[in-house]
């Protein structure tokens, strides 16, 4: 199968397990930019690839000055790739089996102070909108692609919870909703949001649903107009979770809420914080 018709299978393969847009965008990418260099290198079909063209792709990646991070993710693009086309019996072998990541350094999180996260509330207030995306992200620590996707039918206030579907690696789980947050969007949904017929929450004056790239850039915005330095949109997923931690939330319960396969991924965000001696609070992610 030649690689144009391989690439094309993939992506329709991603957007039928009902991968986000951006993970569709993301691997489309990585797997196109993979096929230029393969055809490049003379291989025009994907049975022809071996090992040695793939590690010889990600060198030229580090020879071109990407991170290891950035080559391990487009590694994992790739060993997806031919996994599929394995499966699919489009090609007899996994060539990708035995590609290698990169080694990544593990970064502390970046857990923003309580001035750091009341200054981008306070930057924000005006703008109803803007104001209820940073209250979800910072009060439920959901991910910025399952915030795009949080239909109005996802939001229960009568009993102050937010379903969230199976994504990606991620299943389905429903999240608390503290007042903060309840106040927040019920202000942003009877003043600011302009189509009331919309079935997503976070929409544009179109009525169209707002982008993880625009809801990126608007929270970078507000980042830069608050003066806080250094920071991501999931930088308020850390926060969510550190500081929950900090003032006694049960480490099995967050790590439900936050969607961790494994309760060891939480708990790597006990050596940042230091464990408050209050009694634990009624409600998750009062912050």
């Amino acid at each position: 199968m030649n690689l144009s018709e391989a690439h094309k299978l993939f992506v329709d393969h991603l957007r039928e397990l009902d991968r986000t847009r951006s993970t569709l965008i993301a691997y489309g990418k990585d797997i196109e930019q993979l096929l230029n260099y393969l055809s490049k290198q003379g291989v025009n079909d994907v049975n022809d690839a071996e090992l040695s063209h793939l590690q010889s792709f990600m060198q030229k990646l580090a020879d071109d000055g990407y991170t290891a991070k950035s080559i391990s993710r487009k590694t994992n693009s790739t060993k997806t790739f031919f996994k599929f086309l394995k499966s699919e019996g489009i090609v007899d072998k996994d060539v990708a089996a035995n590609l290698k990541h990169p080694k990544v350094e593990s970064k502390a999180p970046r857990i923003l102070s309580r001035l750091e996260y009341r200054a981008l509330r306070d930057a924000a207030r005006d703008d109803p909108r803007t104001f209820a995306i940073i209250e979800v992200l910072l009060q439920t620590g959901i991910t910025i692609s399952e915030l795009a996707g949080i239909k109005m039918e996802h939001i229960n206030f009568d009993n102050g919870t937010l379903y969230i579907p199976a994504r990606g690696s991620k299943g389905e789980r429903t999240v608390p909703l503290n007042r903060a947050v309840i106040e927040a969007l019920k202000q942003y949904i009877e003043e600011a949001r302009p189509d009331k017929e919309s079935d997503y929450l976070f929409i544009t004056k179109t009525g169209n649903p707002l982008l993880v790239r625009n809801i990126r850039s608007t929270i970078d915005r507000y980042f830069k107009t608050a003066g806080v330095q250094n920071a991501k949109v999931n930088d308020l997923r850390h926060t969510f979770a550190a500081h929950n931690l900090e003032n006694g939330t049960s480490l099995t319960y967050l790590s439900k809420v936050l969607g961790h396969k494994r309760v060891s991924t939480t708990e790597r965000y006990l050596q940042f914080i230091e464990k408050s001696t209050q009694e634990e609070r009624p409600e998750i992610g009062v912050l």
